[in-house]
């Protein structure tokens, strides 16, 4: 066995290099440089689509207008998993086959030419499309291009909207984008995002729909107080400012509340899986209902007609994995409009009803030409009643929603390395790479019932699964592409379980430094990576020698012996002597104390009680008493002092422990959390918290990320837009944190961020909560059917918040930068010494870049990606918001220019696109809305002048570069 290990550190991103930073294999991830990256460490041993909308029906310009929407709700697993759900198996647990529901719409659409059918799910319809003949295919292009076939939305699946990082909901509407683009041209691009089913409705993906250039939104679930103040206002529709820093219109999305959530009205669903009379029209008949149905029907339709301001309403016309049986849905359908429309004459009816479009209808508003109000907020927290807020999900399956967010690390590597290198990092010494496949699984998990923990059990499993069998590829990839720009190959091995110090080649390696182990020694060295690159470190154990390691095992020795003390140059940390809790935070820089007590407690998860049966669950959060129990009102603790690293270890129980870590460097405070599997012998399921308790007075406010972009302000026990009946305090007042959530003072500000979506508030002043785990008895009859209580690898979960504490004008600069690093953090890769050289020509390198200078310390290259033959998908962002940093103008407008910007290719040409790469921006124009807060103006889009591109605060472009890559060999 070899005796010599190499590190590689390669870094994807762009911005400064890094120097003096620290990687320790478990966890201990190193202050990285101000642009976001990844490091990645291996150990080397007016204008509309006319298209579309003359397509639309007529209508009656003087009735009441009645589109119905025939659509079918295809979730990408929840009770079945996707391939079940596609091939109909299973069905005892869910009757549902989307293979089936698509052959009969077609079929049925083909039968009668004024019939229309609305698709979303592209992850299915893909699948479907490609076990077509030609002629089926070109069937379907015809039913596309007259619009009776029409997508909605277009992404690969509907995603969640709370639990989504918004770097993995663009990558999953681009591929769902792109799919109908190659397929359908721009007959097939969707001119409405459809979200009916996520549960709550986040502002920064109203603003990434607009910035794709869609006309509006429609969704189904909207807070029932909510829905009922703007049925009474006639508010179900409305202007959406989606950003506090784009400019009007870039992020306006015109908003619609479906009336019936995505359900057909009661008594008119016509599906297998309904048990409403089908329309008999026939009067002999003694089943005859046609005069019943109609007046019924009509009645609806003026009283659902009241709620909305024009002479057309909308009713959806199909539910969950309708539409099997598709000729029984459309048949009923006909004779409703024949029979309805039939009493314009017979009795003068103002009611015209006709097969619609979500598009179709929108254009109709359009056309109305009225003045909308406008909201700014946005629709979390969701409740469907009294007691029953869906803020649980925010942190169900904490594990699935890390492993998710790793694979998005993961892709990010994988399609900058394949970006980076071209077609050698795809087939090379190693085989065949490819990233389509963790493309594909990366978005299915973006569905809302997937990174939101609300499926069953097995089929969560399925997730996890799909996207483990989708990182193969991917290291295939990585392999062909680091050799190569290494100079160097290798037997690299990417170790999965390095979470839980596991790593098969470090620990039967013969004399081979443990890097991690199982004994709980770690390697910790400090090491320096350029922006987009590697570099290699070698690691020798010395012959006779032993590695130094530290003791980590705790001490028998009573927490109060002692005073606790961890600090850097910037930070500096203080333990209660008589508990072991976390005390005090200071920062040395500015000269800032607060006391801060962090501690772990958990909620005794209600089961239903005399207010209500409502029970917590996979969706629901709900605890029985408002106050948390302590997991122990002291910690043991054992303290780690090198020249690297400080730490205070501390166990609080069983199941509960924690690392609170130090680096030199450091600007932030690194908690390392362990926690499970949470006991339930006691017959309650539990929801554990991590809370901070500080002297800041906050007035009843805090802030969290929406999608881990732009921050919103939020206060207890209140709505912007309405008076809210608080029913719950605890769960009424918690949020989605994506990336961070924050207090101030307007003076101070403590930050604490996230390194995966979890449910967190302030439920007190100077207090911020994170629900960290939850473990659960009972179902919240929400139609899972089965409580959270999870096995396996589920049970444990470990986790790492960061704390800042930084001046309120400044602290932006801080949590920006880091919360960036946080999500793309060290991925680690190990390989054998030796290896062989890639290529004879070309001496092996010990560092990479892919960047020939730095970008500015604002911009952030938020997608370098293969798109097509000699085309890269590039994308830009500016990461601050307007009025954020008031210390270094990183809110100002940055300008950069791409030429030579690049090592391994050169920018050959440049395509603005919209933010989905499925329009060019200057052929790209939405519908313009009128807003009741005055005149919008218009400005053209950006212009690309050169290579240079200025970014607007908070703004991404994007672009198509055609590129040419230099040879090495």
């Amino acid at each position: 066995m070899v005796a010599e290990a190499r590190f590689w550190g390669v870094r994807a991103g762009g911005g400064q290099d890094e120097a003096g930073s620290r990687k320790r294999s478990s966890a201990l991830q190193p202050p990285l440089p101000p642009f976001s990256f990844l490091f990645l460490l291996l150990l080397a041993a007016h204008g509309v689509w006319a298209a579309g909308y003359q397509t639309c029906p007529k209508v009656e310009p003087d009735m009441l207008n009645v589109h119905l929407v025939a659509h079918t709700h295809d979730d990408v697993g929840w009770l079945k998993t996707v391939d079940q759900y596609f091939y109909g198996i299973q069905n005892d647990v869910q009757h549902a086959g989307v293979q089936y529901i698509l052959d009969s719409v077609i079929s049925s659409l083909l039968m009668e030419p004024t019939r229309r059918f609305v698709y979303v799910e592209i992850a299915f319809f893909s699948r479907w499309w490609h076990q077509q003949t030609n002629a089926t295919q070109e069937m379907v292009r015809n039913l596309v291009r007259q619009g009776r076939l029409e997508f909605a939305n277009g992404g690969w699946v509907m995603n969640d909207e709370a639990a989504t990082h918004y770097g993995a909901i663009i990558d999953q509407m681009t591929l769902g984008l792109r799919f109908l683009e190659d397929t359908f041209g721009s007959d097939g691009r969707p001119r409405v995002a459809w979200h009916i089913d996520p549960f709550g409705h986040s502002r920064e993906q109203a603003s990434l729909f607009a910035q794709m250039g869609f006309d509006g939104f429609f969704f189904g679930r909207l807070d029932y107080q909510d829905k009922n103040v703007r049925k009474e206002k006639r508010q179900m529709e409305q202007l959406w400012r989606a950003s506090a820093s784009l400019k009007p219109p870039a992020a306006d999305l015109f908003t619609s509340v479906l009336p019936n959530m995505y359900n057909p009205p009661t008594g008119l669903c016509w599906d297998t899986l309904c048990a409403d009379k089908p329309f008999v029209e026939d009067p002999r008949s003694p089943e005859y209902n046609a005069k019943e149905l109609v007046r019924y029907f009509l009645e609806l339709a003026t009283a659902q007609g009241q709620y909305y301001r024009t002479n057309h309403t909308v009713m959806t016309m199909g539910s969950d994995f309708q539409y099997e049986n598709a000729n029984m849905w459309f048949k009923n359908l006909d004779k409703l409009i024949q029979q309805v429309n039939a009493q314009q004459k017979a009795n003068r009816s103002r009611v015209n009803v006709l097969y619609s479009t979500p598009a179709c209808y929108l254009w109709e508003l359009n056309k109305a030409n009225l003045t909308w109000s406008v909201k700014e907020d946005d629709f979390f927290p969701y409740a469907d009643g009294p007691h029953m807020f869906w803020t649980g999900y925010f942190s169900s399956r904490p594990a699935l929603k890390r492993y998710e967010r790793l694979s998005y690390n993961f892709l990010q590597v994988c399609n900058q390395l394949e970006a980076l290198v071209g077609p050698a990092a795809n087939m090379g010494p190693y085989g065949s790479g490819d990233s389509a496949p963790l493309k594909e699984a990366m978005a299915v998990l973006q569905h809302h019932d997937a990174v939101s923990g609300t499926s069953r059990q097995h089929v969560a499993n399925d997730y996890a699964r799909q996207l483990a069998e989708s990182w193969g590829p991917c290291e295939v990839l990585l392999s062909n592409a680091l050799a190569q720009l290494s100079g160097s190959k290798k037997d690299f091995v990417f170790c999965h379980k390095l979470n839980i110090s596991v790593c098969p080649l470090t620990q039967n390696a013969e004399k081979v430094v443990t890097v991690p182990s199982s004994d709980s020694q770690d390697l910790l060295f400090s090491a320096s990576v350029p922006a987009l690159g590697f570099s290699i470190y070698s690691v020798t154990q010395v012959p006779g020698q032993s590695p130094q390691a530290y003791d980590r095992h705790p001490r028998s020795q009573k927490p109060w012996s002692r005073v606790l003390v961890i600090q850097n140059e910037h930070i500096r940390a203080r333990f209660n002597p008589d508990t072991g809790l976390l005390m005090e935070i200071e920062n040395l820089d500015e000269n800032l104390l607060l006391p801060v007590r962090q501690a772990f407690y958990w909620y005794n998860a209600s089961m239903g009680n005399n207010l209500s049966s409502q029970a917590s669950g996979a969706y629901i959060f709900r605890p029985e008493r408002q106050e948390p129990l302590l997991v122990s009102h002291w910690a043991k603790t054992h303290l780690v002092k090198t020249d690297l690293v400080q730490e205070v270890h501390q166990n609080f129980s069983a199941w509960c422990s924690q690392v609170v870590r130090l680096y030199p460097g450091q600007r932030y405070l690194e908690l390392e959390w362990t926690v499970g599997p949470i006991p339930t012998g006691d017959s309650w399921g539990k929801e554990i918290i991590s809370r901070f308790d500080t002297t800041l007075e906050t007035d009843g406010l805090f802030y969290t990320d929406s999608n881990g972009r732009e921050i919103l302000e939020r206060r207890r026990d209140y709505r912007p837009t309405w008076k809210l009946n608080q029913t719950e305090p605890v769960a009424g007042n918690y949020y989605p944190v994506n990336s961070r959530i924050y207090i101030t003072d307007g003076k101070t500000q403590l930050t604490v961020l996230t390194d995966r979506s979890q449910g967190g508030s302030s439920l007190g002043d100077g207090s911020v909560e994170l629900m960290v785990h939850r473990r659960l008895l009972v179902d919240d009859a929400r139609g899972v059917g089965e409580p959270l209580l999870e096995e396996g690898s589920g049970l444990w979960v470990r986790g790492r918040h960061l704390v800042l504490l930084d001046k309120a004008r400044t602290a932006a600069s801080g949590h920006r930068l880091q919360a960036e690093k946080e999500v793309l953090a060290p991925q680690v890769v190990l390989a054998r010494g030796g290896g062989v050289p890639y290529c004879l020509k070309v001496a092996p390198r010990t560092q990479f870049s892919g960047l020939r200078r730095e970008l500015p310390l604002s911009v952030h290259l938020l997608t370098l990606a293969h798109w097509g033959p000699e085309t890269l998908l590039l994308r830009f962002e500016h990461q601050f918001a307007v009025g954020e940093d008031a210390g270094r103008n990183l809110s100002s407008p940055v300008t950069f220019d791409l030429t030579n910007l690049f090592s391994t290719f050169t920018i050959t040409s440049l395509r603005e696109t919209t933010l989905a790469a499925n329009q060019l921006q200057a052929h790209s124009s939405r519908l313009k809305w009128t807003a009741n807060t005055g005149p919008t103006p218009h400005p053209p889009p950006s212009r690309l002048v050169s290579a240079t591109i200025t970014l607007q605060p908070m703004e991404i472009r994007t672009f198509l570069a055609s590129v040419q890559w230099e040879e090495d060999c």
